[in-house]
């Protein structure tokens, strides 16, 4: 996720659903060469009372790209906060982004055709539960789009009792990303050559305001890719045709404002086609009850981190990742037996 990472589906049943093959496929809507179809999705709805300043939620929504494949340039937020009300939260006005009195916007980039692009409003308790007002949250871009009516969403926001409030983030891959749980200084990664491994670089966050007891998480890959290295406490297996892995490990302890992660590896297929294999998975969920030795210590998260990433709020634990493919290397056709 940007603070503004590529992440999840807007229901939090997607995952199986892909896993066992239950979507059918919708032809998209025929666009002129030269627009991009953008779709704005909210991903986050409840903040847990007692998130700190130092350690806000980013309430999650994600660009959609994916009904066309001409690239969004220049995609842009913009943000109207003079709906919140300022007794139930604050929000935090990310660094480089432009303010305008109660509206900030910010700078996303250019989105691919056919990817999606997450993003967080970084957004803090200040005092009691239930309703703390509306976010209007409005995306532009350079590119012509056919459709305005879904750009815009005027965003209801919630704070509910005390809990801890899981977050995934992973990183698309790519042959060198660096496994430091961020996107940070990073820019023009290289495509995995068909038939390479590469590493994955994800992480649980916590940013609710009460501590998480035991980790359960999930990866399905996109079909073509396949695992190859998974942490212990793991079992793999073959669901509709795709790579999926289940993993617990019951002794972590997640206080707030640590993230969780562990070494994935994953194999490119030797013999895909497609520049981009599309989409990946990663879905959390507390144990409610941390048991013996944990597998992996939990680290702090940066500031860089915290920017860019947040269970009181399930729907926004799947993330969602692509996976870049070199293809100027030419394909080595699998054997016929």
């Amino acid at each position: 996720m940007n603070l503004f990472h590529r992440s999840a589906l807007a229901r939090a049943g997607a995952v199986a659903l892909l896993a066992a093959g239950g979507l059918t496929a919708v032809a998209a809507p025929a666009h002129a060469a030269d627009q991009a179809d953008l779709q704005l999705i909210p991903l986050s709805y409840e903040l847990a009372k007692g998130v700190k300043e130092a350690k806000a939620k980013p309430f999650k929504f994600q660009v959609d790209n994916t009904r066309g494949t001409v690239d969004a340039k220049d995609v842009r937020v913009t943000v109207e906060t003079k709906g919140l009300k300022d007794r139930k939260v604050g929000v935090l006005v990310p660094d480089g982004c432009d303010v305008d009195g109660t509206t900030f916007s910010c700078l996303l980039g250019d989105l691919a055709g056919g990817t999606t692009e997450d993003f967080g409003i970084p957004l803090f308790s200040t005092g009691g539960r239930g309703d703390a007002g509306t976010l209007v949250v409005t995306i532009t871009a350079a590119t012509p789009d056919p459709n305005l009516d879904d750009n815009e969403v005027e965003h209801d926001v919630h704070v509910a009792r005390p809990g801890y409030d899981l977050t995934t983030w992973v990183q698309d891959v790519y042959a060198d990303v660096e496994v430091d749980g961020d996107e940070a200084d990073e820019a023009g990664l290289k495509p995995v050559k068909p038939g390479d491994t590469a590493p994955l670089d994800w992480a649980v966050y916590n940013d609710g305001s009460r501590k998480a007891t035991g980790i359960a998480y999930g990866i399905t890959l996109p079909a073509g890719v396949t695992f190859a290295e998974l942490p212990e406490g793991c079992v793999e297996q073959e669901l509709g045709g795709l790579a999926h892995a289940y993993c617990e490990d019951s002794g972590a302890v997640l206080r707030p404002g640590q993230f969780y992660t562990a070494d994935v590896r994953v194999t490119v297929g030797a013999d895909v086609t497609e520049p981009v294999l599309r989409p990946g998975f990663l879905f959390a969920a507390g144990l409610d009850g941390a048991q013996g030795q944990p597998e992996e210590s939990p680290q702090v998260a940066s500031g860089a981190q915290r920017k860019a990433f947040t269970e009181t709020d399930p729907v926004d634990n799947i993330a969602q990742f692509d996976v870049f493919v070199d293809l100027s290397v030419q394909p080595t056709p699998t054997p016929t037996p």
